[in-house]
């Protein structure tokens, strides 16, 4: 039997939970899983799909859902019309394990010195070509998730697009993407698009009473509040110094015009014994002026572009921060500059 992955190499399972391969439950996603089984069971589905949304919304457990079902039944009407696979069914049990022949999985590897890389490298992709040259048993489906693809470097990109400009028969790729727009418009034009949404805040805080049945109501509608409607993202807050982190984030926006230089600066040296402190703080911070920004064009404010741009140098501050291993503080007290300028143009969110 094939040797199950360990966690130690999969940064996309939260603690505590099961992974996407292992969950069957795909909340929230009814049109785009609608879709999918429409393809699929009408025996006619495309060679890829581009499944996109915001991070933690269930693009990798609808791609886990979606190879469960070809490797059970094949592109045919003979399982269930919302592609669910019975538990004891051996695919699902071998995608559950990480061990069907007829599944692979591409993600970012590990360097020499046993660091997670910062790319998804053309080695990883090269892999595909010699997948899906395998002959498929009983006549059966190969399916490859990349997870995700907006990692690809250059080759890496390049490589899959010539995979794509070729398809072989009986076999499915599925892109994972959190932003579409950083891949190549020739990969994008050769996907068929599955768009996931992020939930809104009833229906994720009845999930998380699921997920997390010891919580309070309170803490639940928290969670769900900040989140930005992505169950992985209220996981990772319901863990460990996720809400705590998440709380600064916001106090940081409604603070942005008087920022607290100490405080900032003692959240930084926080952020310096954290695993990935900063990355988290940039995340949640991201997200909740997103949020923010969202609401008020909803509400139909006015000069809102300041802060959409101040979105942008935000993004690429904290990726330039991860990327060179930047001093938090130095981190933090440039995005709190950023931030309490554009309050003084623009007026607070």
């Amino acid at each position: 039997m094939a040797k199950r992955v360990t966690a130690a190499v999969e940064p996309d399972r939260l603690e505590g939970f099961p992974h996407p391969r292992e969950t069957a439950a795909l909340i929230g996603q009814d049109a785009a899983l609608a879709r999918a089984a429409r393809a699929i069971r009408g025996g006619r589905p495309p060679q890829a799909w581009l499944i996109c949304g915001p991070p933690g919304i269930g693009k990798a457990t609808m791609a886990y859902r979606i190879a469960r079902y070809l490797l059970a039944y094949g592109a045919t009407d003979r399982g269930a019309a919302d592609l669910s696979v019975p538990a004891q069914d051996p695919a699902a049990m071998q995608v559950a394990a990480g061990s069907h022949p007829g599944l692979l999985s591409l993600k970012r590897g590990e360097n020499k010195q046993g660091k997670l890389m910062t790319v998804l490298s053309v080695d990883e992709i090269r892999k595909l070509a010699g997948f899906f040259g395998m002959t498929s048993g009983a006549g059966g489906w190969r399916v490859a998730i990349v997870d995700t693809a907006d990692e690809m470097n250059d080759n890496a990109a390049n490589a899959l697009l010539k995979l794509l400009e070729e398809p072989p028969a009986r076999a499915m790729l599925l892109l994972l993407s959190n932003m579409p727009g950083r891949l190549l418009p020739t990969i994008r034009s050769r996907c068929q698009r599955l768009e996931l949404r992020p939930l809104d805040e009833p229906a994720l805080a009845a999930a998380l009473e699921k997920l997390l049945p010891d919580s309070d109501v309170r803490a639940r509608a928290q969670l769900a509040r900040l989140s930005g409607g992505s169950i992985g993202a209220a996981l990772a807050l319901a863990g460990g110094e996720g809400a705590e982190l998440a709380a600064e984030a916001d106090r940081l926006i409604e603070h942005a015009a008087s920022p607290d230089v100490v405080a900032l600066l003692a959240l930084g040296d926080r952020l310096w014994r954290m695993k990935d402190g900063v990355d988290r703080l940039g995340g949640f911070l991201l997200e909740s002026l997103s949020a923010r920004i969202r609401a008020k064009a909803q509400s139909g404010a006015p000069n809102l572009q300041r802060w959409t741009a101040l979105l942008t140098r935000l993004e690429d501050n904290f990726a330039r921060s991860q990327g060179l291993h930047l001093e938090p503080r130095q981190t933090l007290l440039t995005a709190a500059r950023d931030l309490a300028r554009t309050a003084g143009r623009a007026g607070g969110l």
